[in-house]
């Protein structure tokens, strides 16, 4: 009897979980990405001759809350009209009682890929003011990301910033009660597991779980999320996540580390990411456009509110905004001092 390699029963399990897309405007093209009950694919769109990716449920026939998680996230993704944002195109059923939906399909590479060739801290700090566009325009519509993360966001061929994955995403705003418990099933997941009564360790551990309250992605998420504090998630969670993906943009990691780690380009960059990553909520930044507005202070060679500057510090952010006019004139007043040196001999 020969057994089938795991390549091969793969390959088989791929297609026995082939979407049925009979009945529907779109031809299947390939497989894009799988993640936890949720699949990716390319689909081209045959009425409007465009290709699209399809998000379906992974499991043929599932009703009740994963397809409601599937409807909740395509329902997101359809108020966040940005061009930061990727568009909801459809949602339906498929003949084999599969939930899907339809959007922009991105081509482009992953930001952690994409920074690699990106060498000025400058060009970063302007890709990262793009992110926090879209995420600031979110806010403004009540909703929350809670999974910011550098395999959360692309970059286009044509240099479009684009934020992904709103599976997590929670409403802020507006009648979502049960916002909790109607989480896209692809979402990183995590529970806090209960501590026995005669336990000595008091400390809480978060564990990988198919289903929880915690949901996010560790070294991004804030200490509330991470605890499973949902009722306390507001703006600044995402405030958190964006300032460690700032770090990880400008340094490689997204968290402090004990160890020995490449240092900030400037003072007053690692202040503005400390700001946004404190553990205390109240004392980080208060929206996404305070966090920008010091970032753009900083690449207008001004000061920022996140670090007070020291006079030799201020003298030196002086110096680097008008270095030509500086130079100019010690080579101008220079000049002057030799010609009088020359025509006094």
């Amino acid at each position: 009897m020969k057994f089938l390699s795991d390549s091969a029963l793969e390959r088989l399990r791929d297609g026995a979980d082939l979407p049925d897309l009979s009945g529907t405007r779109y031809r299947l093209l390939e497989r894009v990405a799988r993640g936890g009950m949720g699949v990716v694919y390319a689909a081209e769109d045959e009425k409007l001759q465009r290709r699209v990716a399809l998000k379906v449920l992974d499991v043929p026939g599932t009703e009740g809350d994963l397809a409601n998680r599937l409807l909740r996230e395509a329902r997101v993704l359809a108020r966040l009209e940005h061009p930061g944002i990727v568009p909801v195109h459809d949602v339906g059923t498929l003949a084999d009682g599969r939930v899907f939906y339809t959007m922009k399909f991105v081509e482009g590479q992953r930001l952690d890929k994409f920074i690699e060739k990106v060498n000025s801290a400058p060009d970063r700090l302007r890709l990262f003011l793009r992110i926090c566009d879209a995420v600031g325009f979110a806010h403004a519509r009540g909703v929350l990301h809670r999974d910011l993360k550098p395999a959360n966001i692309m970059v286009g061929p044509f240099g479009e910033v684009l934020v992904m994955d709103w599976g997590l995403a929670k409403l802020v705003r507006g009648k979502d009660s049960n916002a909790a418990s109607t989480d896209d099933p692809d979402a990183t997941v995590f529970e806090k597991p209960r501590q026995s009564a005669d336990s000595n360790d008091s400390k809480e551990i978060s564990v990988v779980t198919e289903h929880g309250t915690v949901m996010g992605t560790p070294g991004y998420m804030s200490p509330e999320q991470a605890r499973g504090d949902v009722e306390l998630l507001d703006v600044r969670s995402d405030i958190y996540s964006l300032g460690a993906l700032l770090r990880f943009m400008l340094i490689g990691q997204s968290e402090k580390s004990a160890a020995s780690v490449p240092r900030f380009p400037d003072k007053s960059l690692e202040a503005i990411c400390t700001k946004a990553t404190i553990a205390a909520p109240r004392e980080r930044y208060p929206n996404v456009q305070e966090l920008a507005l010091d970032v753009s202070r900083y690449l207008d060679g001004l000061a920022v509110g996140a670090h007070p500057e020291s006079i030799l510090e201020k003298t030196a952010r002086f110096y680097r905004r008008y270095r030509f006019f500086i130079l100019l004139i010690a080579a101008y007043l220079a000049m002057r001092v030799l010609l009088l040196l020359f025509m006094r001999r």
